[in-house]
């Protein structure tokens, strides 16, 4: 299975991006997926996730209410909408499917990564 994200780049603080995982090889539904985030010199940190069927979400509370995580299983995607982005929110943005858990312990097919740069 290969997951290709995409959607990072630089946007001003207070900007929205929305990024994109495409899952390719397996069939998407299977997998809950997630997004993780690393910066430079950090470590991994979870940033949210949903569910098989998309019915439950979880976020971290650096980003609950600013960031919204969704999924088309007809498209094989699932989608990270931020708004309201602050510099701290600067990373590379990493995709995760997993058939077991959903959250913070998901570590199982994981995309490249996309990086976002907040400029203050």
């Amino acid at each position: 299975v290969q997951l290709q994200a995409s959607g990072g780049g630089l946007v001003q603080a207070g900007g929205s991006l929305r990024l994109s995982c495409v899952v390719s090889g397996r069939i998407h539904n299977r997998y809950n997926m997630g997004w993780f985030r690393q910066a430079p010199g950090k470590e991994r940190e979870f940033v949210a996730a949903i569910t098989r069927a998309g019915i439950s979400t979880s976020y971290s509370d650096s980003v609950k209410g600013r960031f919204t995580i969704s999924r088309d299983n007809a498209k094989n995607t699932v989608y990270l909408q931020m708004n309201s982005l602050k510099p701290e929110d600067s990373a590379v943005y990493l995709c995760v499917g997993d058939t077991k858990e959903v959250g913070r312990r998901m570590d199982g097919y994981w995309g490249q990564g996309t990086l976002v740069t907040v400029s203050s």
